[in-house]
């Protein structure tokens, strides 16, 4: 299995003066974890990256700067963008410096502190070091960290985010990657429709078709995209042909197993109507067609899960419609558009 070595992570802006988009924070308290009630214990807490407004807004910088990458043109919100839920708007493949495309669709981003590992194929398995891949991929952002060390201990502006964040003006890779970590860990997306029907607000209702789906959802999805967080984050062969020019093994790329091949971690479904396109090598572009896989062309290859079967689910036309209509429940337009997470204004 590869090895990911803890190392260093900085950056740099324009010096000059910015106004940022308002944190929204409760009074006297700062930035605040956020465990929706119901929901299981999170993988990753911040009992020992203890949480403040200064160390969240140095992670949110670090993730919009640019300067992570070699040629100071790629940052992570290049490709993971708030209105789509961080995820890469209408891109098969996420884009790297020199145009170059990558081998996988950007997944979405939010409810990382529930995620026991990162990445399609689990290749990266703890939050504060989970930005390092995207950072050293050459066909990525190709940098590598004593560079990216040397650009942000050069940097005016992150030596004072650096100082108020942490009180110190020695800057470390673990001081970077805890506030990156800050920014993405605090991204939680619990307010759907879906969510405020399930906590019975006043209002909160689901359509008869929204309802119908949401039963259908429960018999036929369940199992695999399990509420509340709409996955069990285990790794699975879905029935999908190998692209033959990616060539991806999928989780046995890291565990080198052959019971893994083709494997690929389960992607939650909350806020799934605006990430598309879908799938690890994004070949789907729409719902329906994601439900027409499973219906018709799910094959038979190896280490399919036992969940399928080559004969696809059981699903007519209205109920995909139904389904569908239930899936769209699952955005967060509260989250797409909460200003704490834009990016900085310049």
């Amino acid at each position: 299995m590869k090895k990911l070595v803890f190392l260093i992570l900085p950056l740099l802006l324009l010096n000059a003066c910015k106004v940022d988009p308002e944190i929204s924070v409760e009074k006297n308290t700062g930035i605040t974890e956020v465990i929706p009630t119901g929901w299981p214990a999170p993988k990753y807490t911040f009992s020992v990256n203890t949480l403040s407004e200064a160390r969240f807004k140095l992670g949110r910088e670090l993730f919009y700067d640019p300067i992570l990458s070699l040629d100071n043109t790629i940052s992570c919100g290049s490709c993971h963008q708030q209105a789509t839920a961080f995820a890469h708007a209408d891109h098969k493949f996420s884009h790297g410096i020199h145009d170059l495309l990558g081998k996988r669709n950007a997944p979405a981003l939010f409810n990382l502190n529930w995620l026991p590992a990162f990445m399609h194929d689990g290749g990266i398995n703890h939050i504060e070091v989970q930005p390092l891949g995207p950072i050293t991929n050459p066909i990525e952002m190709a940098e590598s960290m004593p560079n990216v060390m040397t650009k942000v201990k050069a940097s005016a502006k992150y030596k004072s985010l650096y100082r108020e964040a942490w009180g110190t003006d020695s800057m470390t890779s673990q001081g970077l990657f805890r506030a990156m970590a800050q920014f993405m860990g605090t991204m939680v997306s619990y307010n759907s429709k879906y969510d405020r029907y399930k906590r019975g607000e006043t209002g909160a209702t689901l359509s008869e078709q929204e309802l119908r789906g949401y039963n259908l959802f429960l018999s036929k999805c369940n199992a695999c995209h399990t509420e509340p967080l709409f996955s069990d984050y285990a790794y699975r062969s879905n029935g999908l042909s190998p692209d033959p020019y990616l060539q991806d093994s999928g989780r046995a790329h890291i565990t080198s197993q052959a019971s893994d091949r083709y494997k690929f971690k389960t992607p939650s479904l909350r806020n799934i109507a605006i990430t598309q396109p879908y799938m690890h090598d994004g070949r789907y572009s729409t719902l329906q067609a994601c439900l027409n896989h499973y219906t018709d062309n799910v094959k038979n290859q190896i280490n399919l899960d036992p969940l399928l079967t080559p004969s696809g689910l059981a699903l007519t036309a209205d109920e995909k419609s139904d389904l569908i209509a239930f899936l769209y429940t699952l955005t967060d337009y509260q989250f797409i558009t909460d200003e704490k997470f834009a990016e900085p204004h310049h």
